[in-house]
């Protein structure tokens, strides 16, 4: 009988423990501009789902990705700490990861909110993209693999969405191509015809060896660019389940649903415990995709229906929660790792690239378009439905606000740069705690925002910005993508200095004709960024050229037939989460 009444005690207190620990769904999407969603005043494109969410619970409207590119951002996402105290913030032209078979990742020391949660109790899973690395040394180590870094179950594409991994697509390697082949190509072409011309005229005679080494040079460079253009899709573009490969190359077919349909038996398997889900969905980056539910329905080609398709999984999920009964009890959280990618244009014309909304600039860049983003946190009888915050947020600000609620205290041993999210979101304060964020364009910083105390005044000093092209654009279509560093951009000294405030659209810089404080003003931006500086440390650049480049041997495949990668062990129900 004692041994009875201690079993029901202990299931009582089992139970109470897990009532009290909230659950934590975070969708995150990928280059979504903030003008696409309806609730974020978005007329034509149809995201019902997303403003449900909207509605039943808190829009941020200066809500701000910590990095301006997808793999720095989610690192800061995942760890509540700017990119580059974590080596995640590159010091080159390429800001993110394009192999999988590259060493670099997100660092095994690094703490993220699911090794938090997990050591609280909480089952954890990822559905979706990662983008922050796989293996370190071996192909068997997985230190940089989400299963790592806290979660119980990965189901998703280690690596990223992008035009390499959809036939008929394009490429991102273009201006490569160009650079490393097509060039070359052109020269050995030249030098051919100059060695036949002068030939002929009688003024040289080349030995025969000359045009068979340039032949073979040629031809050598010809079959690099094939076999990259026939492997890199199955190498880089594929499913796993945690660490084993499921569809390789992926395939696009029904991948939203089949992903949700996966998130969602996740919610379903653990309704009785303390859970955290991410689902982070592959749309909007290129290629686009969407099923034959949604193709061709939106008024905004592919891009609209993919963002309608990705709406329809919001739905899903939110749902599934109601369903179980656990919206009360679940705090959910919608955003985008940064903002629209506005070069996306296809040769035919067609706009690829999202809505930025009013804001200037977009993906790859610091501007407002750049770096201002959806958010929306839910949380029914917690957050008051239907308000709207203009206070300065980050996506860092989760790690810490995940935390507390789930009874984890934070690392002491590291600085975190997000601020606990639940005093400005339950109105028990009205201003942010962030006076100043520090916006980097890859490991450089770019400018500082500042929120001075006791005033709404919201000024940002850029200390170079990048040179859009062609002159008058609203990005850098000229290269795909902004750059950070010499030629691509102009430094300005004094910093050039905007009130956000009052000037959104970044349009009029100030003067200290127009701006009576400009030089007080610069000073105390200054100041805060030379502060910061003084908090980071050196650490390895998980980003540098040798951490980037494809590693033979930390390739994963799911056959031995040398590099011919081909399976597909996907269930199309999805139905394998824990």
């Amino acid at each position: 009988m004692m041994t009875l009444l201690l079993l029901l005690l202990f299931l009582c207190e089992t139970q109470s423990w897990a009532a009290s620990k909230p659950n934590f769904v975070l969708l995150m999407a990928d280059d979504l501009g903030i003008g696409d969603p309806g609730c974020y005043g978005n007329k034509t494109l149809r995201t019902p789902n997303i403003d449900r969410l909207a509605r039943g619970g808190v829009k941020l409207t200066q809500h701000l990705a910590a990095s301006p590119l997808c793999t720095p951002s989610r690192a800061a996402f995942m760890t509540g700490r700017y990119p580059v105290r974590s080596g995640m913030a590159s010091q080159s032209q390429v800001g993110v990861f394009l192999f999988s078979a590259s060493s670099g990742g997100l660092p095994p020391s690094e703490i993220t909110f699911a090794k938090l949660l997990k050591d609280q109790g909480y089952s954890t899973a990822l559905i979706g993209k990662w983008h922050l690395g796989i293996s370190c040394h071996d192909p068997g180590d997985f230190c940089h693999h989400p299963t790592s870094h806290g979660f119980d179950y990965f189901h998703g594409l280690p690596l990223t969405n992008m035009r390499d991994c959809k036939l008929g697509e394009g490429s991102v390697f273009t201006a490569a191509f160009r650079l490393l082949v097509l060039l070359p190509m052109q020269l050995i072409a030249l030098a051919l015809l100059t060695l036949v011309v002068l030939k002929w005229l009688g003024l040289f005679r080349a030995p025969p060896c000359a045009f068979l080494f340039l032949f073979l040079l040629a031809t050598l460079l010809l079959g690099l660019l094939l076999g990259f253009l026939h492997y890199f899709r199955p190498l880089n573009c594929f499913l796993m389940r945690n660490r084993d490969i499921t569809q390789q190359p992926m395939s696009y077919d029904n991948l939203t649903q089949r992903l949700t349909a996966d998130a969602a038996h996740f919610l379903r398997r653990n309704a009785e415990t303390p859970f955290l889900l991410v689902l982070s969905f592959l749309h909007m980056h290129t290629a686009l995709f969407s099923s034959k539910d949604f193709a061709g329905k939106s008024q905004h080609g592919s891009y609209g229906d993919a963002a309608e398709e990705m709406d329809w999984s919001v739905g899903q999920i939110l749902d599934v929660l109601h369903e179980l009964k656990l919206a009360n009890n679940t705090l959910v959280y919608f955003s985008s790792d940064q903002g629209a990618h506005v070069e996306e244009v296809t040769v035919k014309g067609e706009v690829q690239g999202g809505s930025n909304g009013i804001y200037k600039g977009g993906k790859a860049n610091n501007w407002e378009g750049g770096i201002r983003v959806p958010g929306i946190v839910r949380w029914p009888g917690v957050i008051q439905a239907g308000l709207e915050i203009d206070e300065p947020t980050s996506n860092m600000d989760i790690f810490p606000t995940v935390a507390k609620l789930a009874g984890s205290p934070l690392p002491q041993d590291r600085v975190i740069d997000g601020r606990d999210l639940m005093p400005l979101l339950q109105m028990r304060t009205q201003r942010s705690e962030h006076e100043f964020l520090f916006h980097y364009c890859n490991s450089y910083l770019n400018a500082v925002r500042w929120h001075p105390p006791n005033s709404t005044s919201i000024w940002k000093a850029f200390f170079f910005t990048p040179k859009f092209s062609p002159e008058g654009a609203n990005g850098c279509f000229d290269t795909h993508v902004c750059f950070c560093y010499g030629q691509y951009v102009t430094y300005h000294d004094p910093p050039l200095l905007f009130e956000i405030s009052r000037d959104p659209r970044e349009r009029n810089p100030l003067t200290p004709t127009s701006e009576p404080r400009f030089w007080e003003i610069l000073e105390a931006m200054q100041e805060a960024a030379a502060r910061h500086a003084r908090t980071l440390q050196d650490v390895p650049n998980q980003l540098s050229l040798g951490n980037l480049m494809w590693k033979p041997w930390l390739q994963l495949c799911c056959s031995s037939l040398g590099l011919s990668c081909q399976c597909d062990r996907e269930d199309q129900d999805g139905r394998h989460s824990p």
